[in-house]
C-alpha cells in the first residue's frame, strides 16, 4: 500500500506547501482554463487509452493503481472502472444526459431559425468525495470533465479531523460492510441509507456516524470495495487514475483542468478558499455534510448534493401471496446487508387489517430465513449491534399494546419488524426490514412528508397495478420504480436521485443571430478556432477486405443497422452501423447541407436518389432532410422521367438532391416540361461529380443556380466531407465531428507534406459499432491549406479521383481522367464517358463510349486520344491494344443496379 499521497495540480505532483500557495490563486486560475474550451473528444479518447489499460493486469497503470487497493479489491474496482471509462458508456451518457456526444457545439437546434445553443461547463467544480468508496471520486471528476468544468477533487486524508462529510467521508465505513464484486449487480447502486431509530412520523433517514457513506451509481457506473478502503487508498487511487488521465491526452487539456488535494475536512485554511472559489460543489453525504458545503459556497454557487435515501417495496394482496415474489423481496434485504440507497428498509401492504399484516410479516420471515441461510451475514459492528437491539427491544414491547409484532432469528442474523402505523421510518439495516400497511388511497399522502429522502420503490402487482401505484409514488417523491428483486440493479444511462449528474454539472447557454450570413453556419465554434483533433492512429493500414473479414466477428448489439456499396468499383461490400452511430453521422452530414447552402426554412427538397436494395443514400438523405425539418418530396429516382418531372412541377420543388448522372438524364429527357418551369433553383448530388461544361447547361437552360455535393462521404464510413458555399470543384470540409484525415504517398505508407496529393486515409472516432481506423478509403486527394472564404476553421481536402481510375491495358497504365480530360479540353465533350476493356486473341482491346447526343464523330474523337494519351498511342503502336471509339444512346451506358452510379471502367477480362 502506498504510503505517502501527493497532491495533484494539473499535471504536476506537488506537496503541501506548494498546493497552499496556489490555492490562493484557484479563482483567477479559473478564468485562465475556461477561455480554452474542452472538446467532449478529448475526454473520450482519454478515457478510453485509460480504460484499456486498467482492463489489462499486464499493464504498468494496472500494477500501479493495484498497489493503492487492497488485494482482494484491486480487481474488482479497477473493472469496473475500466467499464465505466469505456468510449461506448460515455458516448451513451453523453446522449443520454446532453442530447448527443459533442454538447459543447454551438449548434442549431431548430435548423430553420439561426439560434445557436451549446451545454457549457458551469465552471470551477469542487468535488467532495466519500471517504469509502474508491470509484466515486475520479469518476466523478471524469463526469466533470465530459461536462468541461475546471475540477478540483478534495478526497479524504489519513489524519482527518471533524469530518465534512455526515457519517466520516474521512475515515472507512462500517467493518460489516458486504462483499460486491465488480460487475455484479448489486455493485452498481452502492450507497448508505443510513440509520435512525424509526418508528415515528417524519423520522430523518440521515446518516449516523456509523453509516457508509453513499455512493451515486448511475452511469458512470461505481463499485463498492469487498471491504471499506483506507482514505489513504482512495485518494491514492484518484490521484493515480487522475494523472494517467491527463497524461493520455496529448493536447495537455485534461491535465490543466483536474487539481487533486488529499487532505483533512478539518483544515478550514484550506477548504474555506477551495469552496469560496467554486460555481458549484458536488458534496456526497448526509444533510450536516450538505449543509456544511452550503456554509461554505459563496453566493450563486450551486451545491450538488448526492445524499442518503431511504427505498421501500409495495405488494398489492395478491403479490403478497406469491412465493417467488417474497423470496425475490428477501433477496433485496439480504444484498449489500440493505447499505445501498436502494435497499428495502419497508415493506408496505396494500392493507388496513393488522391481521392480514402481521399474517404477512410471518410468511415473509419465513422467506427471509431461508435466503439469510443461503446467504451467510457477515457480523455489524457493535455500533451497529446496539441499534439493532434498541429498535428490536423497543418493538416487542410496543406488542403488548397490539401496535407491533417481531419475528426473529435466533442467532440474531435478519428479524422482521411489523408495525400498525404506516409512517416511513428507517430501519436500523443489516436485514432488518419493516412491515406496514398502506392502502394504496393514501400511498401519496402517507409518504409525501419523506419526499426529500425517497429514492426507489419496488413494486408487486400486475400491469395495471405498476403503472397506478408508480403514478402515486412519484407524486410522493420516489424518482424510480423497479420490479421486486431488482431494487439494487441499473440500467446503464439511468439517472440518479431524478436528475442527470452531466446537466447539473452545465449550464445550457445560447446565441441570436439576424444576419442573413449565418444562413450557412452550422456550428459557431468553427468560426472561432480550428478543432482539436486527437493524433491519428499507429495501427496498420485497414482495406474493403479488412472491414469485410472485421465483420463476421462484430458484436451483434452493434450490427443494428446494414447498407449495402453501390458496387461501382466493384462487388457490392456490406456495411453496418448501430442507430446512436447512424444518428450521430446524420446530424453531422445535416450541419454540412447547411454549410452547403440547403435552406431549410425556405427550400422545397425533392430526394431523386436511388432506394432499394440496401443502399444508403435515399435513406440517409431523407433521414438528413428529416433532422432538418425540411420539406421534402421523398420520390427516389424513378425510370419514368415525365412522372418524376410531373411531381417536381405540382410540389414546387426548388431543390433536387439525387446522383448527377440521374438527374442529367431527367433533365434532357424532360427538358421542355422543366425549362417551362423554370423553379428549380438548387441541385445538390453526391456520389459522382457533375463537369464544368454540365454545370453550365444546367445554369443557362435550366435556370438553377446552385449545383453543389451534398456530401462526400461512403457506404463504410458514413458523411466524410461537406461543401461550403464557398466551396468549388472536388473541395470539401472534412468533417472532424466524426473523423481523422491522413494524407498518405501513393507508393509508400507515410504522410505527404501539406497539399501534396496522396491516399486519403479516415478513422473513424465518433462510432460505438463497427469502428474503422486507418481505412484506405479509395480515393486520391490533397489537403487546401489557407484560411476557406467561408470562415470556418474546418481542414478542407481536393478530392483527385479514385485508385481505379488508373487500370492497365496493353501493359500500358491509362488513367480513365486522362481520357476524360482529353475529351474535354481537345472536342469540349462535357457528357458521360465509359471505359470498356475486354481480351481478345492477340491483344486486348479498349472501347470509350460516348454519348451520342454530344459525341464527335468517332474518328475524330479516337484521333482526339491517340494525340493526347501518349499510353494509348504507345500501346496501339506496339501492336498491344485494339482502341474504339463508340456513339451510344444515354440509356446504353452500364450502371450500378443499387446507385444508378456510372461503371467508369469495365474491365471484363
Amino acid at each position: 500500500m502506498t504510503t505517502s499521497v501527493p497532491h495533484l495540480w494539473q499535471g504536476e505532483f506537488i506537496e503541501d506547501a506548494e498546493a497552499g500557495r496556489r490555492l490562493a490563486g484557484l479563482a483567477e486560475l479559473a478564468g485562465r482554463v475556461l477561455a480554452r474550451p474542452l472538446p467532449t473528444d478529448v475526454v473520450l479518447g482519454a478515457c478510453a487509452a485509460v480504460g484499456r489499460d486498467l482492463s489489462d493486469p499486464a499493464s504498468a497503470l494496472y500494477g500501479r493503481l493495484a498497489g493503492h487497493l487492497p488485494a482482494a479489491d484491486a480487481a474488482p474496482v479497477l473493472a469496473e472502472l475500466a467499464a465505466a471509462l469505456s468510449r461506448e458508456a460515455l458516448e451513451r451518457k453523453l446522449r443520454r444526459e446532453l442530447g448527443g456526444p459533442r454538447p459543447e457545439r454551438l449548434t442549431r437546434p431548430d435548423a430553420r431559425a439561426t439560434v445557436y445553443e451549446a451545454w457549457a461547463p458551469v465552471g470551477l467544480l469542487v468535488h467532495i468525495a466519500p471517504g469509502n468508496a474508491a470509484a466515486v471520486a475520479p469518476l466523478s471528476v471524469v463526469e466533470g470533465l465530459l461536462a468541461g468544468n475546471l475540477n478540483v477533487l478534495k478526497t479524504s486524508s489519513p489524519d482527518s479531523g471533524t469530518p465534512l462529510t455526515g457519517g466520516g467521508s474521512d475515515r472507512p465505513g462500517p467493518a460489516g460492510s458486504d462483499t460486491v464484486p465488480a460487475g455484479h449487480p448489486d455493485a452498481s447502486r452502492t450507497a448508505g441509507s443510513g440509520t435512525t431509530r424509526p418508528g415515528a412520523s417524519g423520522t430523518s433517514p440521515t446518516a449516523g456516524p456509523d453509516a457508509p457513506q453513499t455512493t451515486r451509481p448511475d452511469a458512470p457506473r461505481t463499485a463498492r470495495s469487498h471491504a471499506p478502503q483506507s482514505p489513504r487508498s482512495d485518494a491514492a487511487l484518484a490521484v493515480g487514475l487522475l494523472a494517467a488521465l491527463g497524461a493520455a491526452d496529448p493536447s495537455g487539456l485534461i491535465a490543466e483542468r483536474v487539481i487533486v488535494l488529499p487532505f483533512a475536512s478539518s483544515r478550514r485554511e484550506w477548504l474555506q478558499p477551495l469552496c469560496r472559489a467554486a460555481d458549484a460543489i458536488a458534496v456526497w453525504g448526509g444533510e450536516e455534510a450538505v449543509r456544511a458545503a452550503a456554509e461554505l459556497a459563496p453566493a450563486g454557487c450551486r451545491v450538488v448534493e448526492w445524499g442518503h435515501r431511504i427505498s421501500f417495496a409495495y405488494l398489492t394482496r395478491r403479490a403478497a401471496s406469491d412465493a417467488a415474489v417474497l423470496h425475490a423481496l428477501a433477496e433485496d434485504v439480504c444484498r449489500l446487508e440493505q447499505q445501498a440507497c436502494s435497499s428495502p428498509q419497508v415493506v408496505y401492504l396494500d392493507t388496513e387489517d393488522p391481521d392480514e399484516l402481521f399474517a404477512f410479516a410471518g410468511r415473509f420471515a419465513e422467506h427471509l430465513s431461508k435466503v439469510s441461510d443461503a446467504r451467510p451475514a457477515p457480523p455489524p459492528g457493535p455500533a451497529e449491534r446496539a441499534e439493532i437491539s434498541t429498535v428490536q427491544q423497543l418493538a416487542r414491547l410496543e406488542q403488548h399494546l397490539g401496535l407491533t409484532r417481531v419475528f426473529a432469528a435466533e442467532d440474531a442474523s435478519w428479524r422482521v419488524l411489523a408495525d400498525t402505523r404506516p409512517a416511513l421510518g428507517a430501519s436500523p439495516l443489516h436485514r432488518s426490514i419493516w412491515v406496514k400497511p398502506l392502502p394504496r388511497h393514501a400511498v401519496t399522502a402517507t409518504l409525501r412528508p419523506m419526499r426529500r429522502y425517497l429514492q426507489t420503490a419496488a413494486i408487486g402487482g400486475d400491469r395495471a397495478d405498476v403503472a397506478a401505484l408508480s403514478r402515486a409514488v412519484f407524486a410522493a417523491g420516489v424518482t424510480r420504480v423497479t420490479p421486486v428483486g431488482s431494487m439494487l440493479e441499473s440500467y446503464e444511462g439511468e439517472p440518479h436521485d431524478g436528475v442527470y449528474a452531466l446537466q447539473r454539472y452545465s449550464r445550457r447557454v445560447s446565441v441570436r443571430a439576424t444576419d442573413p450570413a449565418f444562413r450557412t453556419t452550422a456550428c459557431l465554434d468553427d468560426l472561432a478556432a480550428p478543432p482539436v483533433l486527437p493524433p491519428a492512429p499507429d495501427g496498420p493500414l485497414l482495406g474493403k477486405e479488412g472491414v469485410q473479414r472485421a465483420l463476421a466477428t462484430l458484436d451483434p448489439r452493434h450490427a443494428q443497422l446494414y447498407f449495402r456499396s453501390g458496387g461501382s468499383t466493384g462487388a457490392p461490400a456490406l456495411s453496418v452501423f448501430t442507430c446512436d452511430d447512424y444518428d450521430n453521422q446524420m446530424r453531422a452530414a445535416a450541419d454540412g447541407l447547411l454549410a452547403a447552402g440547403f435552406d431549410p426554412a425556405r427550400d422545397r427538397a425533392a430526394n431523386l436518389f436511388y432506394c432499394g436494395g440496401m443502399y444508403g443514400s435515399f435513406i440517409s438523405f431523407f433521414s438528413i432532410l428529416e433532422r432538418l425539418d425540411a420539406t421534402q418530396l421523398p420520390m427516389a429516382a424513378g425510370p419514368d422521367h415525365a412522372v418524376v418531372a410531373e411531381a417536381l412541377v405540382t410540389h414546387r420543388a426548388d431543390t433536387l438532391f439525387g446522383m448527377p448522372s440521374y438527374l442529367w438524364q431527367l433533365f434532357h429527357a424532360e427538358a421542355d416540361r422543366l425549362r417551362a418551369y423554370g423553379g428549380v433553383r438548387k441541385v445538390f448530388y453526391g456520389g459522382e461529380h457533375f463537369t464544368a461544361e454540365q454545370r453550365g447547361i444546367l445554369a443557362e437552360e435550366f435556370g438553377v443556380e446552385v449545383i453543389r455535393s451534398a456530401a462526400y462521404g461512403s457506404t463504410d464510413l458514413g458523411p466524410l466531407g461537406y461543401q461550403c458555399a464557398s466551396s468549388g470543384g472536388s473541395v470539401h470540409h472534412v468533417l472532424t465531428d466524426l473523423h481523422t484525415l491522413e494524407v498518405l504517398d501513393p507508393r509508400e505508407d507515410r504522410p505527404v507534406p501539406p497539399g501534396e496529393p496522396g491516399r486519403l486515409v479516415f478513422s473513424s472516432r465518433a462510432r460505438a459499432g463497427q469502428r474503422l481506423e486507418r481505412y484506405e478509403i479509395g480515393d486520391l486527394g490533397r489537403t487546401v491549406e489557407g484560411p476557406c472564404a467561408c470562415g470556418s476553421h474546418v481542414p478542407r481536402l481536393e478530392l483527385l479521383g479514385r485508385y481505379g481510375d488508373v487500370v492497365r491495358v496493353g501493359t500500358y497504365f491509362v488513367n480513365y481522367r486522362r481520357v476524360v480530360g482529353a475529351l474535354r479540353e481537345r472536342l469540349a465533350y462535357h457528357a458521360e464517358v465509359q471505359m470498356v476493356i475486354a481480351p481478345g486473341a492477340g491483344r486486348e482491346s479498349l472501347t470509350v463510349r460516348l454519348d451520342e447526343e454530344y459525341a464527335p464523330d468517332p474518328d475524330t474523337a479516337r484521333t482526339a486520344l491517340v494525340t493526347e494519351v501518349a499510353e494509348l498511342a504507345a500501346a496501339e503502336a506496339e501492336g498491344l491494344l485494339s482502341l474504339a471509339v463508340r456513339t451510344v444512346r444515354r440509356d446504353a451506358f452500364e450502371r450500378t443496379p443499387t446507385s444508378g452510379k456510372l461503371r467508369t471502367v469495365m474491365d471484363l477480362r
